[in-house]
């Protein structure tokens, strides 16, 4: 999978996991901060994220400064998801 196709369905299971009801996945823009942003994710949503990267991808988040960085936007998930991953 080439990151123009993972992003969309990223952007779907962030929606499914987060359970944001009132957002379609097509309205995350791809470089729209996750966080402090227009979708209003907090901490609590970034454990959720977390989670999401370890089911779904196998992907072990074990420190917060690295969560950081990943848990950027879409742009930066998929790119560490595919970076770190041989199933994406």
């Amino acid at each position: 999978m080439d990151i123009e196709s993972l992003k969309p369905v990223l952007k779907g299971q962030i929606v499914q996991y987060l359970n944001l009801l009132d957002i379609n996945p097509d309205d995350i823009k791809d470089d729209e901060p996750l966080f402090g942003g227009d979708l209003g994710l907090d901490s609590i949503d970034s454990l959720e994220l977390v989670v999401l990267l370890e089911r779904e991808y196998g992907i072990k988040i074990n420190n917060p400064a690295e969560g950081r960085k990943i848990l950027v936007d879409v742009n930066h998930m998929a790119a560490y998801i595919l970076a770190n991953t041989k199933t994406a």
